[in-house]
């Protein structure tokens, strides 16, 4: 069994909600960026090949092997250096916009792969800005071909 952890990618869906593709969203529509509390809670990002490659690893075990096995990157960022990040990747002078942290949001998320290395000899190979940069040109162009279609409807 693998427990995954924020993946994202050039495929993801536009609109899935999660921080990633949210603020490349908002940053290339010129939107304010959403951040809740001061963004000092931190996540960790696994890039879409890391993922795949850690669940393959995983898939070609033997039945002694049964996990949970953690596949995530252990990269710690906050999620303001997250915004700020996109910001420079897509070139926008959006702004952030700050609103009230939720009750339930965890102060951290990172994930500890140990037992992926040990077991799999997997860790993530893919940066978070090499990711940004691999993914932000697929949602460019995927808002692009949803503005076209909006415009001719």
């Amino acid at each position: 069994m693998a427990r995954i952890f924020n993946t994202y990618g050039p495929r993801m869906h536009h609109a899935d909600g999660r921080v990633v593709s949210n603020f490349i969203v908002q940053a290339l529509r010129g939107e304010p960026l959403t951040i809740f509390g001061e963004g000092s809670q931190t996540r960790s990002f696994c890039f879409v090949d890391d993922l795949v490659e850690g669940l393959m690893r995983l898939m070609a075990t033997g039945p002694d092997v049964t996990g949970p096995i953690n596949i995530g990157n252990p990269g710690e960022f906050t999620i303001r250096e997250l915004a700020e990040k996109v910001l420079a990747f897509t070139g926008s002078t959006s702004r952030l916009e700050r609103r009230p942290l939720p009750i339930d949001d965890p102060k951290q998320r990172r994930p500890d792969i140990s037992l992926a290395r040990e077991i799999l000899g997997w860790t993530p190979l893919v940066p978070l800005d090499e990711g940004l940069v691999r993914t932000i040109p697929a949602l460019r162009e995927r808002l692009g071909e949803l503005d076209s279609l909006t415009a001719t409807a």
